[in-house]
């Protein structure tokens, strides 16, 4: 059989649960429907998912349509789990985006779809709730074309719409304006059925615009729109015939290297670790050892110097799991396609390519970072080291989280995407955990970009270099958006290939606090000069490390060196802006906007919706929950307020700045004394 791999995504509260459950019950896999309300579905299983009516955490479940096995992944709608839905894209071969005919385009909705587009992934749009009283298909139809895909088709349309009655009748070939419709748009991007259909309109047959039709949404370039409601079941099966005639099935050669992807990973009872993996290519079969880590460390060459992969593992598969009519059931073995469940990988990470990355499509970042952070306290004081062990674990699962903990002040900060996300952090650590905490006030994350160019170097037992190497970096803006990049300006042949290696990690991390101690973004890095004392030994061959330049040695002196010419390059602290709307009540629109000035937001023409207004805008995001407070008691409980991460922009007065760690390369005293100690301790515990 054929495997599709399949996301649900929306906004929170489009039905996109809902609809996982009416796909699993018309497939036979499920004899009822489950209920968001009641917490009875099948894909939110944490006893946390079922009291708050939210998907927290991605789920995969399975269904067969024809000779089609679909594993469909359920992930979270609301903007504060975007972190859940970005490990799922480099899996999907095709996604299904769920829209309220209701509340329509959201501003979640923009940020996937945006996202989707980007990485030409296939998508159907399913218009759902056209049960509902206030349901606008045509209005919808009109704002998805506009605000998401111009090439969005409607592949039915809707009898008694926002009615309990209402129906979804798919198009055939008897609606000629539907042909016609679709051919004309499918002629506008593919010369060959251009000229077929410019030639002699009747020559091109309804089964050639079809199988045109599945060929540009393979290739992201149409998005066909279906209309139904999850409750009721209405153009459910339209949808499900779309998923195997419209979205293209998992490739992979299951004879070729292995090579897959954790997108998401569970502990066990006893606290092992499993691992869900798409496999990309070859076959996995249990009691196989297979290589695993980040792709840059599982790619890396092994035995250069002290350090040649060690952010790598080697484990050997001790279990294997695949989904099949909505379950994971135990197999002997899996091939490329195929989603399954791995045990044996003990120090799997989220991101990790398990076999050679080389047969895996680039992973990356999709969305925005999180924009918040706090400090978390425990209750308990004795609780300190547990809750680090805790905290630790939910890292594992959301390595966005970004656990920090400073040596010098002994607090313990984690990174979020907004006050939701706290709480469920909160009641994950007292129900899973025993840990009862407390937060410090959420404050913004910034950013530092680099502003002009700057170079430093320190050469290998020159003046005060403590260290046996040579390094020289040149820091350069790049572009919003481009990351960081690292470059050398020197022959790669000149030392050991670890070396650079070193210097490459340790520029990535040091970057994470620049001048002002935020983490330096869009910047290129480049290697400007290199050196390295050779292999020194006694007699007998002894390896003497006083003579003889370690990796250690560079991840040592990267720091100083690069922060030197961060100094040089200069750095601006930005702070992030979210995109807003707010729907308000016509006659509270005049107390809203002072408010709107008090708290630096940027709105645009506001917009008349009937007897409310709809205004969008900038705000910043430190902002943005002080909007969400006022909100109700200026619109008189009836304003709706969405936003969304949309960019960063330079400061405005006052330079925040964050507290750096004790590890500090802008204090060189203190740094070298600090390395000293550590260096001290790694051999008294050695």
């Amino acid at each position: 059989m054929r495997t599709l791999n399949l996301g649900i995504l929306a906004h929170v509260d489009a039905g996109k649960t809902s609809l996982t459950e009416r796909l699993l019950f018309a497939a036979g896999v499920i004899d009822e429907v489950g209920s968001v309300d009641d917490g009875s579905t099948r894909t939110d299983t944490l006893a946390l998912e079922r009291r708050r009516g939210i998907t927290i955490k991605s789920a995969v479940v399975s269904f067969e349509v024809d000779d089609v096995t679909v594993n469909l992944i359920d992930t979270p709608g609301h903007p504060d789990f975007i972190a859940e839905v970005e490990r799922v894209l480099s899996v999907l071969d095709g996604a299904v985006l769920v829209i309220s005919a209701v509340e329509g385009v959201q501003a979640q909705t923009r940020v996937l779809m945006r996202t989707l587009r980007r990485l030409r992934i296939p998508v159907l749009i399913f218009v759902n709730k056209t049960d509902r009283r206030g349901a606008r298909c045509d209005e919808v139809l009109r704002s998805v074309r506009g605000k998401l895909a111009p090439t969005a088709f409607p592949m039915g349309r809707v009898e008694e719409s926002g009615t309990r009655g209402a129906r979804s009748v798919p198009f055939t070939d008897a609606d000629q304006d539907f042909v016609a419709g679709l051919a004309d748009l499918l002629a506008e991007h593919d010369d060959a059925f251009l000229a077929d259909y410019v030639a002699d309109e009747s020559a091109v047959s309804y089964d050639r615009v079809r199988a045109e039709l599945a060929a540009q949404t393979t290739r992201g370039q149409v998005h066909p729109v279906f209309f139904g409601s999850a409750i009721t079941g209405a153009g459910v099966d339209a949808l499900t015939a779309g998923l195997t005639e419209l979205l293209p099935a998992a490739t992979g050669d299951a004879h070729g290297p292995v090579s897959g992807r954790a997108f998401k990973i569970e502990r066990g009872p006893s606290g092992e670790r499993t691992a869900y993996v798409r496999l990309f290519s070859g076959t996995v079969r249990t009691r196989d050892r297979l290589p695993f880590g980040p792709d840059s460390a599982v790619s890396s060459e092994k035995g250069h110097g002290d350090n040649g992969a060690a952010s790598a593992g080697e484990a050997k598969i001790t279990g294997i799991s695949v989904f099949e009519r909505g379950a994971a059931v135990p197999a002997a073995s899996v091939s490329a396609g195929r989603i399954a469940l791995l045990k044996g990988l003990a120090d799997i990470r989220i991101g990790d390519t398990v076999g050679d990355p080389g047969a895996a499509p680039p992973d990356g970042r999709h969305f925005s970072p999180p924009t918040l952070e706090t400090v978390v306290v425990p209750t308990r004081a004795g609780d300190r080291g547990t809750l680090h062990v805790a905290l630790a674990q939910l890292a594992e699962q959301d390595p966005l989280i970004n656990l920090r903990l400073d040596g010098v002040r002994q607090e313990i900060s984690v990174s979020l995407y907004g006050e939701v996300q706290k709480e469920v952090v909160q009641a994950t650590l007292a129900d899973e955990f025993g840990v009862d905490v407390t937060f410090r006030e959420t404050t913004t994350i910034c950013v530092e970009r680099v502003v002009g160019s700057g170079e430093a170097v320190e050469f290998n037992k020159k003046d005060a270099n403590p260290f046996l190497a040579t390094v020289g970096l040149r820091v350069e803006p790049a572009p919003p958006g481009s990351g960081v990049a690292f470059r050398l300006g020197v022959e790669l042949g000149s030392m050991p290939y670890s070396f650079f290696k070193a210097v490459e990690e340790t520029v990535r991390e040091t970057l994470r606090q620049g001048v002002h101690g935020w983490e330096v973004i869009d910047c290129v890095v480049t290697m400007t000069h290199s050196g390295y004392s050779p292999r020194q030994s006694h007699a007998h061959a002894v390896f003497d490390k006083s003579m003889s330049s370690t990796s250690g040695d560079f991840r040592n002196l990267t720091p100083l060196v690069l922060m030197d010419a961060l100094r040089g390059a200069g750095t601006r602290v930005h702070e992030p802006m979210h995109l807003f709307r707010l729907d308000v009540p016509a006659d509270t629109f005049g107390a809203l906007l002072p408010v709107l000035s008090r708290l630096r937001a940027v709105p645009r023409a506001p917009e008349p919706q009937g007897d409310s207004y709809v205004l969008e805008g900038m705000v910043p995001a430190a902002r943005v929950h002080e909007l969400e407070q006022s909100l109700p008691t200026l619109t008189h409980g009836e304003g709706v307020l969405e936003s969304a991460f949309d960019h960063y922009e330079p400061v405005v007065g006052a330079v925040p700045e964050r507290p750096r760690s004790d590890l500090n390369p802008l204090n060189r005293k203190d740094y070298l004394l600090q390395v000293q100690r550590r260096t001290s301790a790694g051999r008294e515990e050695a």
